[in-house]
């Protein structure tokens, strides 16, 4: 049996020529499918057992590639096991070469993606573990997209029998070249960098520049950052400007934002009285309100005697800026009526004029 099907193949010699490699191609697509099938259930279970996060994302961005992987590799084994010395293979020789090239580049570039994906998958999972000491940000997102491609990129020259040592050279005189070009822009470049190690500003961080401008920090590019208005209006500000403007950071320490409230009462007030209303009046805005910060506890100081009252502070905390406001309204109110039911007085501003005549 096995002698009639060498004769067949000899009698046929193009089926001796193709069938290996059809056979080649064929057993890497269906390990692939065997392995994607068979092993991916396993491999999730042992993943579901696992605490660490990255199992999960790396697992992800392969198994959709293994079939595609399996193929390129199948096609490129079974390329290069054929003989190209052979009479009927010779006038292929230079179609099945590149063949194999063209299958080893779609490898490495698929392969390439799925590592870029899978790191800056991972830099994400850092940055939120950091919490908001470390937020990923887009220029250091492109900046790993960028330096991964470009190895891979490398790989695929040097795969094509290209040296990339006169290119690296190259690419070191243009880049001295490019570097004077866009001195500005290299500048707002290493200023973003600056501002996100130094961490002297942070995404969704609210500050306030010496310029005048608020607002929330929305992104950090390589070239500029973004703050986001409560209006919800955008300025994009310079990475070197705002590297070196004079910012408040009123998140930095401690989101929550100080409420100050001023008030006067009347000087024959008892001041017990009006301490005790204005310290449950604070308590119940702050039991009422999610603006408020729920576990700071508030506190009235009486600061002067003024020209008709005896003027007060009180003093509360909201959750953020902004939150202030419904605050201080909410008070505002309960306080003015709660004065009411208790007959507390707040003067109108008094001027007492005396005026003398002088003798005739």
């Amino acid at each position: 049996m096995m002698e009639q099907i060498r004769h067949f193949f000899e009698s046929v010699p193009w089926l001796e020529m193709w069938m290996p490699p059809i056979i080649t191609i064929f057993i890497g697509v269906a390990s692939g499918w065997i392995f994607k099938t068979f092993l991916k259930a396993r491999i999730n279970r042992l993943i579901e057992k696992s605490k660490w996060q990255g199992d999960d994302l790396i697992f992800q961005n392969i198994q959709s590639h293994l079939i595609y992987w399996f193929f390129l590799v199948a096609v490129y084994m079974a390329m290069n096991g054929m003989d190209v010395e052979n009479t009927y293979l010779r006038s292929y020789a230079t179609y099945i070469s590149y063949g194999s090239k063209i299958a080893l580049t779609l490898l490495i570039l698929s392969v390439t993606m799925s590592i870029s994906k899978i790191s800056v998958g991972m830099l994400d999972l850092w940055a939120s573990s950091k919490g908001s000491a470390f937020p990923s940000t887009a220029i250091f997102t492109n900046l790993l997209r960028i330096t991964i491609l470009l190895i891979g990129t490398l790989i695929i020259l040097q795969s094509f029998g290209l040296s990339i040592t006169p290119l690296l050279t190259a690419f070191g005189v243009g880049g001295l070249a490019v570097s004077l070009a866009l001195k500005d822009t290299l500048s707002d470049f290493f200023a973003g960098l600056h501002i996100l190690l130094s961490q002297k500003v942070r995404i969704d961080d609210f500050v306030e520049l010496d310029s005048g401008q608020m607002g929330y920090v929305s992104n950090i590019t390589w070239r500029n950052t973004t703050l986001k208005e409560r209006t919800n209006n955008l300025i994009t500000i310079p990475n070197s400007k705002l590297s070196n403007a004079i910012t408040k950071n009123y998140d930095v320490i401690d989101t929550s934002y100080s409420v100050k409230i001023s008030g006067g009462v009347a000087y024959d007030s008892d001041l017990d009285r009006v301490e005790k209303v204005i310290l449950e009046v604070a308590n119940s805005v702050i039991k009422d309100l999610d603006a408020a910060k729920k576990d700071h506890t508030p506190a009235i100081r009486f600061q002067e005697f003024g020209d008709s009252s005896i003027n007060f502070t009180v003093y509360m905390r909201a959750v953020k800026y902004g939150d202030h406001h419904p605050v201080k309204h909410e008070f505002i109110k309960r306080l003015h009526k709660r004065f009411d039911e208790e007959g507390i007085e707040i003067p109108f501003p008094i001027r007492t004029l005396v005026h003398k005549n002088s003798p005739e």
